[in-house]
């Protein structure tokens, strides 16, 4: 989170073309997760990130069948975020924004029980710098 705000991307392609979600993807053949973090926001947002502690795990059952790791991260620049190959946006979305977006799924649910949101979409008090 910077400023109230949590860095997001809406999908571009399948299986959540349309949605939004955190930045994220696969880890290549090889990559350590941090270095596949950097990667994969630098490649949708066009922001480096110095990746910090795991945030949370979870699931999404299916075919394919996906399991997440989401990572806290500082944001090295301030240029605004910009849509890379796989995103068709990229935003500092409002904390209080989040809840009324289409998202990928469990994301709202997710950061709720993680404190992150509030039960109404907004900022906890914890989660706020």
């Amino acid at each position: 989170m910077h400023r109230g705000a949590m860095l997001m991307v809406q999908r571009a392609k399948p299986p959540a073309a349309g949605k939004w979600s955190v930045p994220g993807g696969r880890v290549e053949a090889g990559e350590w997760i941090a270095d596949a973090v950097r990667r994969e926001v630098v490649e949708e947002t066009g922001l480096e990130i110095e990746v910090a502690e795991l945030a949370g795990i979870f699931e999404v059952p299916g075919d394919p069948h996906y399991v997440v790791l989401d990572y806290l991260a500082t944001v090295r620049d301030n240029r605004p975020p910009r849509a890379g190959a796989d995103a068709a946006a990229a935003a500092w979305v409002p904390l209080e924004d989040i809840a009324s977006l289409p998202s990928t799924p469990r994301l709202v649910e997710t950061l709720t029980a993680w404190g992150v949101l509030t039960t109404t979409g907004g900022a906890s008090a914890s989660a706020e710098e």
